[in-house]
């Protein structure tokens, strides 16, 4: 059997919050437990939205943590293959060979469009993309290309896909009624989460995947890119949200604890402790370093359920 591979995919467009550390926590510590590697990769493929300051708080922020990696932008030659937005060519590739294989087609709807189009989807509201564009043809397309750049959407099969998710189980989902048609690259030509994601982890051969469970449904796109270029994904862990005292989850554009504050307050003993506290790894959340804690992990520890912070728990963290 190969070794295990995690990864620490931050996306910079802002402070990283304690619902982004449970997650690299996590993720740190199932890898190491199982004398594996962590890549670091940076998933800035969309720049507008990315803080370049963000970068070096990320760097600063897992250090404090002794979050610590194997393969990361300071490996190789100039370290941008561990940048989104310096893989474009990978992506250029992958998606000519997707357009020249019929997989793909240029979609002129807005997202109202989609919205006011669909019905939505019954567990998150999503709508699912109705296939509109799916049929045009050349001259059709000739001349919507005069109004408006297309967006491009990958034609999903008209079958079910199933996987084992370690935490949430065995996972079922029709591609074409649940999920739909959905963009790989946006009209503007940055390529979309879903496409680059996928992608990076099949090519850098992550072959453990955890992140937070509002993601659980994405993952049948993945899995399918990742089959379509004749990969197999890796074991997906989608673990519990943090939430506030008001069971809102957190995000970067609100407050939200983020590392920055939680620092000028606590320790990293202290936050590893209230970490490890939540995963279940500890009684009470007594301050420890993370090395203590690679012998203790376990997923079976781990709650099921969304975990709301105790108010207690950095309550020294008091909204600006």
């Amino acid at each position: 059997m190969s070794a295990v591979k995690g990864r620490l995919a931050p996306t910079p467009s802002g402070n990283m919050h304690i619902g982004n550390a449970f997650c690299y926590f996590l993720s740190w510590l199932s890898a190491r437990s199982q004398g594996g590697r962590i890549v670091l990769r940076f998933e800035d493929a969309d720049r507008l939205r990315m803080r370049p300051e963000s970068v070096a708080q990320t760097y600063s922020d897992l250090e404090w943590l002794g979050i610590d990696w194997d393969e990361g932008p300071e490996s190789g030659e100039d370290g941008g293959e561990y940048f989104q937005s310096c893989r474009t060519e990978i992506y250029d590739r992958a998606f000519e060979e997707l357009r020249s294989r019929g997989l793909v087609y240029p979609c002129f709807c807005s997202r109202q469009d989609v919205r006011l189009a669909a019905a939505p989807h019954a567990e998150d509201r999503a709508a699912v993309y109705p296939g509109t564009c799916r049929g045009l043809s050349q001259a059709e397309i000739a001349e919507r290309s005069k109004k408006r750049a297309p967006a491009w959407r990958l034609e999903v099969p008209d079958e079910t896909l199933c996987f084992t998710d370690r935490l949430c189980g065995a996972q079922r989902f029709s591609l074409a009624r649940e999920l739909g048609d959905f963009p790989i690259r946006r009209a503007d030509g940055v390529y979309c989460y879903q496409f680059t994601t996928a992608l990076d982890d099949a090519l850098m051969g992550v072959s453990e995947i955890v992140r937070s469970r509002d993601l659980l449904a994405s993952a049948p796109w993945q899995i399918l890119v990742q089959r379509l270029f004749g990969r197999e994904p890796g074991v997906y862990i989608h673990i519990p949200m943090l939430l506030d005292e008001e069971g809102k989850r957190m995000a970067k554009r609100d407050f939200s604890l983020s590392l920055r504050e939680i620092r000028r307050r606590y320790t990293a003993e202290e936050t590893l402790g209230a970490l490890a506290f939540l995963a279940g790894l500890i009684e009470e959340p007594a301050p420890c370093r993370i090395g203590e804690l690679v012998p203790l992990f376990t997923w079976e520890r781990l709650p099921r359920e969304d975990i709301v912070l105790p108010p207690a728990l950095f309550a020294r963290c008091e909204k600006p």
